[in-house]
């Protein structure tokens, strides 16, 4: 992948992560915790979500080595858990609305080009397809169930309690988890085939 292509789709993987983070904030102050809303986070600007690692040049590294998964992050929104009114269910349900904002977005985006308005040879509707996949992969990957990924906090909704210290003691060795997984090809057989059928049932053509 050519620099200038690289970088076009780490804007747009940018503004899909800080979506997903504002999207967190605004559905914890929305069950009680105002946490992201006073620090300054409940904002569309990129720059105090942006984490020069985690944002730029992971993803700026993974688009250049052609990586079958783009990985990319902004800081994570800060949440007290405690302020929410029931924590384990809203926990859940604030972690849930990260992807389901990605999820919202290329549904909206895919619109244009499903019904002929851009077609997807045009360079409206090949800009249009670059967001439906990138926030497809984002929501797909973040629901993967490792912390500190979304995935995670919606599983120990559900966990007996006696299971929970072990699914968060691995919050400290998630990073490097999903970095081998990325690189064992692991995460092929989870994504891709749930993208494209995604892709499908957005667009009505595999592409």
């Amino acid at each position: 992948m050519g620099l200038e292509t690289a970088l076009f789709s780490l804007v747009i993987l940018i503004f899909s992560v800080v979506i997903h983070e504002v999207s967190h904030g605004i559905i914890a102050e929305k069950l009680g915790d105002p946490t992201a809303r006073l620090a300054g986070r409940l904002t569309l600007n990129p720059l105090p979500h942006i984490d020069p690692f985690s944002s730029v040049l992971l993803p700026l590294f993974l688009l250049l080595v052609n990586s079958p998964v783009l990985f990319g992050a902004a800081k994570p929104v800060p949440v007290n858990y405690s302020n929410l009114r029931n924590p384990r269910r809203d926990m859940a349900l604030v972690a849930l609305a990260g992807p389901g904002a990605n999820l919202l977005l290329a549904f909206f985006c895919a619109l244009p080009v499903r019904f002929g308005l851009l077609p997807a040879e045009s360079a409206g509707g090949g800009f249009l397809l670059q967001v439906v996949v990138l926030n497809l992969v984002l929501a797909i990957f973040n629901l993967v169930p490792i912390p500190p990924l979304d995935g995670s906090k919606i599983l120990a909704r559900f966990l007996p309690d006696r299971y929970l210290p072990i699914l968060f003691s691995l919050e400290q060795y998630g990073f490097f988890i999903i970095i081998i997984l990325i690189y064992s090809g692991f995460f092929q057989y989870i994504i891709f085939p749930i993208l494209k059928f995604l892709l499908y049932l957005l667009l009505g053509a595999q592409l």
